[in-house]
């Protein structure tokens, strides 16, 4: 068995591995990446709460801590660091947690010395990642949260692309040295074509224990009006309370049950807006505006606007790793998440800016492409046609049903002119 492991190729275990993250992926409604542009605000414990309250609510959550050097979850939830997953079918499953909340933290892989510094180059950071998403057995779930670590380096790039289909919720606190690192969170976001759920101000006040005035400690309304800018969803404002505190840092979270605390009634109210939110949108498509580009349409299942054509470049009949050399292009048109037909062209000599303008003159709304430069995303959009890179070298229908089921699993784009 280890012989034969040996002679498949690398290329082979990719496609291995991302047929495994696709099946992983595929029964799990929702996907939440909890991310921050800075370290210090919250982020674990907002993504340790919501998964927890969530769950309350009755609805199947998963909770995936992806922080590879300060993983906080199996402490903010009392696991002390323990969070071993058992085995079955060389696959890993998740600690049973609530009856319907199953935890699972990357920091089971670090050995028995929780302390000791991870000391990872890039490369070995993202085949952890994708390792870690693909072996574990999740069962079917309403929403799968995933703690990322901050920045828009290298663990949320990953979830990113192994995710395409996970949606950013934001977390900041009010001040500006915050906020001016959550405005990379958001350019990142909107680069790798993730959707932002919105965004939630922690540490946003705190009632003084004395007189009960609310005092701004750390400035106030910050990620407020940064919503209200960027033109996002404003989740809601998180008081800052000591209480909290003492029971995250003892593992207690029995006390978020109880609407006591201005703090719950918060987070309450922010869990709702994710609900009504992620079930609001489930059921739509985002495509850019087929004028310019540089905004998105919105495109209900329900409505005759979406009918969706999906380009595909194509070498012996499976998509071809670099569009601009493709034999052909098939061109596949859906229906209300459906496929209803394909045809296929022959495209005109490779010049510059003349396949963007070619394929939206055929009603291309998106081109599914393998490696692909960056002037040439850039003419695709000016064309109105949404870019995906990174795709796998399959049929185009395969291609297309995946995107359409939201378990489309990208790699990195191998064009880099």
């Amino acid at each position: 068995m280890a012989k034969n492991r040996e002679t498949i190729s690398q290329d082979e275990k990719h496609k291995i591995q991302d047929a495994e993250i696709r099946e992983t992926l595929s029964h799990i409604e929702h996907k939440i990446l909890v991310m921050s542009g800075k370290g210090g605000v919250g982020k674990s414990t907002v993504a340790a709460y919501l998964a927890v309250i969530l769950a309350g609510k009755g609805l199947k959550i998963g909770l995936m801590d992806v922080d590879l050097h300060g993983p906080s979850i199996p402490r903010l939830l009392g696991l002390k660091g323990s969070v071993q997953p058992s085995f079955h079918a060389e696959k890993a499953k998740p600690i049973q947690f609530f009856p319907n909340l199953q935890v699972i933290s990357i920091e089971s892989l670090m050995g028995e010395n929780k302390d000791l510094a991870t000391i990872w180059r890039g490369p070995i950071k993202i085949g952890v990642i994708r390792q870690f998403i693909s072996d574990m057995e999740w069962p079917p779930l309403d929403y799968l949260i995933i703690d990322s670590p901050p920045g828009t380096g290298d663990e949320p790039l990953t979830v990113a692309q192994t995710v395409p289909d996970a949606e950013a919720l934001i977390v900041t606190t009010p001040q500006e040295i915050s906020l001016a690192d959550v405005r990379k969170s958001i350019h990142f976001c909107r680069q790798v074509n993730m959707k932002i759920l919105g965004i939630v101000e922690n540490m946003s006040g705190m009632l003084c224990p004395h007189c009960g005035k609310e005092i701004d400690l750390f400035g106030a309304r910050g990620g407020e009006l940064l919503a209200l800018k960027e033109s996002l969803a404003f989740l809601g404002k998180l008081p800052l309370d000591p209480e909290v505190v003492r029971q995250g840092d003892a593992g207690r979270v029995n006390g978020l049950g109880s609407d006591r605390s201005p703090f719950t009634r918060a987070f309450n109210a922010m869990a709702d807006k994710v609900i009504a939110s992620t079930q609001e949108t489930s059921d739509r498509r985002v495509f850019p505006e087929r004028k310019d580009g540089e905004s998105g349409l919105e495109v209900s299942k329900t409505s005759e606007a979406n009918k969706i054509i999906f380009a595909v470049p194509l070498a012996e009949g499976k998509l071809c790793s670099h569009f601009g050399h493709c034999e052909q292009f098939a061109l596949v048109e859906t229906e209300s998440g459906k496929i209803k037909g394909k045809m296929m062209h022959n495209p005109p000599p490779h010049e510059p800016g003349v396949l963007p303008k070619w394929l939206h003159e055929l009603g291309a709304h998106v081109i599914i492409a393998g490696g692909m430069g960056s002037r040439a995303q850039q003419l695709f959009v000016e064309n109105g046609i949404k870019v995906i890179t990174g795709a796998p070298m399959d049929p185009p229908e395969a291609l297309v049903s995946q995107y359409l089921a939201g378990i489309l699993v990208t790699g990195g784009n191998v064009c880099d002119h």
